[in-house]
């Protein structure tokens, strides 16, 4: 992961700032851009999410999302597959799968990159 040179931010003042690709996380007042993905991990991303939702979408056990923005405890990360309990999704005033998640996942899934460290991208998920 990239470390961006800034000053600092506040979360809020973070989630008004324009999305970059690839996406940037706001971890313990810092913010980290992640890693470009290559093919490989695009690939593989695709087939953990659309292999979790074949398994727990019908039966409304759960839903995956790829690259979902998840805002809580002070943080904002974007994990490459975020999986929510089926009764956890948040819904807008339509009943529809709102577009701002303001909870932490069930499961976060991140796909390492060989020169990405495991220490510090599960530091950075667990809260």
């Amino acid at each position: 992961m990239v470390q961006l040179p800034t000053k600092p931010l506040t979360l809020e003042e973070f989630l008004k700032l324009p999305e970059t690709k690839p996406a940037s996380e706001y971890i313990n007042g810092q913010i980290i851009q992640k890693p470009m993905p290559q093919g490989k991990h695009s690939r593989l991303r695709c087939q953990l999410f659309s292999y979790i939702n074949t398994l727990v979408k019908p039966q409304k056990i759960a839903l995956a999302f790829p690259e979902l923005r998840c805002t809580f405890g002070g943080r904002s990360i974007v994990p490459d597959v975020a999986v929510f309990a089926w009764e956890r999704i948040p819904l807008d005033a339509n009943g529809d799968v709102a577009n701002v998640f303001e909870e932490h996942p069930d499961w976060t899934i991140e796909i390492l990159s060989p020169d990405q460290s495991q220490t510090k991208v599960t530091g950075n998920i667990l809260h």
